[in-house]
């Protein structure tokens, strides 16, 4: 976890979670106990799955909760807010119980990935932080994560931060990329703080600021011989970059008793570029320099480019990938899902005329059943909390929405996902370090069945509810209904 000093975000908050919170204090109902559930619809791009990411910044949030004498002035000054609300937030103390799925899984759509239980205005308040969070670096882990795949084991860089949406944009991107399978970052700072290598080289700045391209080339390999990786596309790739580049590396380089490390292509037809350009530099005794590409690069535009023959043994992938641009929005939601009165749990659901925007009640579980030969994941099952599934007997699953639709499981293991982090507002959670968070997305997206990794019409992952969920679900909805 990043020792680096995060300010205090506590009333970074959507206002009406304020009015709201000033509101159960003054109905008594700001020690009630509340469940609420984030879980998100659709998976971006029509993927098949998403990563989930970001609860190491979510935690560092909720253990730093507090009101300032500024936030109480300015909450003061809006003539909205009681004065015994503004008493009980001056000796604000987080004491709500949090579950999370921990970052580098694959989560899909309407299963729970964050569960927050505690005291009603602790548990909405924190809503459009757990939101941001939690949205942000899922949409880029999972962004990053198609991209790592389409490039079939060539290492990907990310190097977007100059086109991030903001410097904690940039940061927590870099981040996220690096848990979806991105092997460095042009970030400097998020080497710092995160120990995620630090990539880069030259501009064309640094071309256009010498004499000529030679000359620039020159310079750069005399101050980095054992590191030297020169861009070619400043003025023409095939008839300036590559010879000028070979010159270099056999004026400067050899002679040094080192070897270049690479060239790269930040314009014009990667595929075609790239074929000549490796012909150009194995003719010449270079066959291990490395040619890498970038220049707007997607998961489909690598893909094709692979499929054309395209000689790129590293990709550097910015805009779209840091700001996941085709698909921008993750779209996770924070529901109220239970309460609780004189000590039991009471079930709430959404109703809505849009179907899939029907809430699942309940305090919850997410299972995940893993085939006992292959090791692959077959399915998710969300249960109520206090279920436990016997893996050592036939399972049956079935869609909540077309309940004839069953599959008998059987020699599988069953595992549950969510994991407590904080109890009583206490941070109880051992987080792994980014290594190992990347390390385990790997791991996990392999257990994925190829056909849910498809970038067109993956198959429909199954997430199903236990039959005690769907029975208390069906029954709120006949209650609720009339």
């Amino acid at each position: 976890m990043s020792t680096h000093q995060s300010p205090n975000l506590t009333m970074l908050t959507d206002f009406y979670e304020l009015t709201m919170s000033n509101g159960y204090f003054l109905n008594g109902l700001k020690d009630k106990p509340a469940y609420f559930d984030m879980f998100f619809r659709q998976v971006p791009d029509k993927g098949g799955f998403a990563i989930m990411s970001g609860v190491e910044q979510l935690i560092a949030y909720l253990k730093n909760l507090k009101f300032n004498e500024e936030d109480l002035t300015y909450l003061r000054g809006k003539n909205i807010f009681s004065d015994d609300f503004l008493e009980y937030l001056r000796t604000f103390k987080f004491s709500c119980d949090v579950w999370a799925i921990p970052e580098g899984t694959p989560i899909f759509p309407n299963e729970p990935i964050i569960t927050v239980r505690g005291p009603a205005i602790e548990a909405q308040f924190i809503e459009t932080m757990v939101l941001l969070t939690i949205n942000h670096q899922s949409l880029i882990a999972t962004k990053a994560n198609r991209i790592v795949r389409a490039a079939q084991g060539r290492p990907v860089m990310e190097f977007g931060s100059r086109r991030a949406q903001g410097y904690d944009g940039a940061i927590f991107g870099a981040r996220a990329a690096y848990i979806g399978g991105c092997i460095a970052s042009a970030c400097t700072i998020a080497d710092r703080d995160y120990h995620i290598p630090a990539s880069g080289t030259m501009a064309h700045s640094w071309i256009q600021m010498f004499p000529s391209e030679l000359e620039a080339f020159r310079a750069y390999a005399k101050i980095y011989p054992d590191n030297c990786t020169l861009l070619v596309d400043t003025y023409n790739v095939l008839k300036m970059g590559i010879p000028n580049a070979i010159k270099t590396f056999n004026e400067i380089i050899i002679p040094l008793g080192c070897r270049p490390k690479g060239i790269r292509i930040d314009s014009g037809d990667i595929t075609y570029l790239s074929k000549e350009a490796r012909k150009m530099l194995d003719d010449s005794g270079f066959s291990d320099c490395k040619i890498i590409a970038s220049n707007s690069l997607d998961e489909y535009i690598i893909r094709d480019i692979l499929l054309q023959g395209a000689e790129v043994d590293m990709f550097g992938v910015g805009e779209r990938l840091i700001t996941s641009k085709s698909e921008p929005v993750f779209g996770g939601v924070y529901k109220l899902v239970a309460i609780e009165e004189n000590g039991k749990e009471i079930p709430k659901i959404k109703l809505s005329e849009n179907v899939s925007k029907i809430t699942n009640p309940g305090f919850k579980q997410v299972w995940r059943f893993f085939d006992n030969q292959t090791g692959k994941a077959m399915a998710d099952v969300i249960t109520l909390a206090d279920e436990v599934i016997d893996d050592s007997k036939d399972y049956e699953i079935f869609d909540p929405n077309h309940t004839w639709k069953r599959k008998r499981i059987s020699n599988f293991y069953a595992k549950k996902l969510l994991v407590k982090i904080f109890e009583n507002g206490t941070c109880i959670y051992d987080a792994p370090n980014l290594e190992n968070i990347k390390k385990d997305c790997k791991n996990q997206v392999d257990n994925l069945w190829d056909e849910v990794k498809r970038f067109e019409n993956p198959h429909r992952y199954y997430v199903d509810l236990s039959e005690n969920l769907w029975k208390v679900k069906e029954k709120l909805l006949e209650e609720t209904s009339h």
